[in-house]
C-alpha cells in the first residue's frame, strides 16, 4: 500500500518544526501545515508561523490561506490536504504534514462522521446565552448533557463548547454519540504513518512554552493584535482570534491592562499543549518519541527519513 504522506504531530512548542526542516535538508520533501490557526493572513507572530527564509528554503503548504473573519473547516482541511499532497507527489516529491491540530489529522487519516450541519440561528442563540451566563455555565450544561465531551474541553473553549451544545440541540444526540457511530467515510491511516513528539517530562515543555511566549511578545505581539483590532471588521469571537495568545492580548487590550499578559498567555498555552497530548493519546496509530531526550529526537529523525525513503 503506498504511502500518501508522512505526519509529524505532538503538542505546541514540542519541536516539530525545527525537525520538519531539518529532515527537508535530507530528503526531496515539502511540509504541508496541520494548523488551524497558520491559514490565517496577518496571525504571524502568535502562531509562530514560518519565517519568510524558511519559506523560500522549503516549499510550504496550507498556510495563510484566508482572512481572519472567514472560518476554515476540518473537512475543508482534509480535502485541501489530499490535494496538495497529490500535487506534491506529482512533482516527485514527498509531502510532509506537520503540525498539532489532531481533528484536522483525524480528519485526513480515518474520515469524518456526518454530524449535523452548522445551524446559524441556534448557534446565534447559544452566542447570545454565552453573552448573558458566560461560557462556563455552557460549559455546565454540556457536562449535563454531553459528559464525555465536556470531560476533554476546557470551560471557556467557546468554540468548541458552542459546537457541541449546537449538535445536542439540533439532533437530541450528544455529539461523543455521533462520534462513537463507526463508518467514517474512509480510513487511510496506514498511508499518513504519524510520528508523534511528545516530551517525557512536562516541566521541559513548559519552560519551552514560557520561553516562546516570551520570545513572542518581544517580537511585536501586542502591536500585531493592536493592528487587527484597528481594522475596525473583527472580534474576539472570530475563530481566529479564540488562537491562544491571541485571545489573551485582545482581552488585555479590553482591560487596558498588558501586566498580567504574559501569565495568561503561558498558561493558555500550557493548557493547549494538555489537550494535545491526551488527544495524542488517543492515536493508536502513531510512534512516539521523547522529544525532550536527544536520542529521542534523532530516533524521530530516523524514522522519518527511514519512511519517507521507502
Amino acid at each position: 500500500m503506498a504511502l500518501l504522506g508522512l505526519c509529524l504531530a505532538g503538542p505546541t512548542a514540542a519541536g516539530k518544526s525545527a525537525l520538519a526542516l531539518a529532515l527537508a535538508a535530507e530528503l526531496p520533501l515539502e511540509i504541508v501545515s496541520v494548523d488551524s490557526a497558520l491559514v490565517y493572513r496577518g496571525l504571524d507572530i502568535g502562531t509562530a508561523k514560518p519565517s519568510a527564509a524558511e519559506r523560500a528554503a522549503v516549499p510550504h503548504h496550507l498556510i495563510d490561506l484566508l482572512d481572519p473573519t472567514e472560518a476554515y473547516s476540518a473537512a475543508r482541511f482534509a480535502d485541501d490536504a489530499r490535494r496538495v499532497a497529490a500535487e506534491i507527489r506529482a512533482r516527485g516529491r514527498l509531502p510532509l504534514l506537520v503540525g498539532g491540530t489532531l481533528l484536522y489529522f483525524k480528519a485526513l487519516r480515518e474520515g469524518l462522521h456526518a454530524l449535523p450541519p452548522a445551524d446559524p440561528a441556534l448557534r446565534a442563540q447559544i452566542e447570545a446565552e454565552a453573552a448573558a451566563r458566560g461560557w462556563p455555565a455552557l460549559h455546565a450544561e454540556l457536562a449535563r448533557v454531553d459528559p464525555a465531551t465536556a470531560a476533554r474541553l476546557a470551560p471557556a473553549d467557546a468554540q468548541r463548547i458552542q459546537r457541541s451544545i449546537e449538535v445536542f440541540r439540533s439532533s437530541g444526540r450528544p455529539l461523543s454519540a455521533w462520534f462513537s457511530d463507526t463508518g467514517a467515510r474512509h480510513d487511510e491511516a496506514g498511508r499518513w504513518p504519524l510520528v508523534s513528539l511528545e516530551p517525557r517530562s512536562r516541566a521541559w515543555l513548559h519552560a519551552r512554552i514560557a520561553a516562546r511566549f516570551d520570545a513572542m511578545l518581544a517580537a511585536g505581539l501586542v502591536d500585531e493584535v493592536r493592528a487587527l483590532r484597528a481594522r475596525g471588521d473583527l472580534h474576539p469571537d472570530l475563530p481566529a482570534l479564540r488562537c491562544v495568545g491571541y485571545r489573551q492580548v485582545w482581552q488585555a487590550l479590553d482591560r487596558g491592562q498588558l501586566a498580567p499578559l504574559r501569565e495568561a498567555g503561558i498558561a493558555a498555552t500550557r493548557q493547549l499543549a494538555k489537550r494535545q497530548l491526551t488527544g495524542l493519546r488517543a492515536i493508536t496509530r502513531r510512534t512516539v518519541f521523547a522529544c525532550d531526550e536527544a536520542d529521542g529526537v534523532t530516533a524521530a529523525r530516523d524514522a522519518l527519513r527511514q519512511l519517507g525513503a521507502t
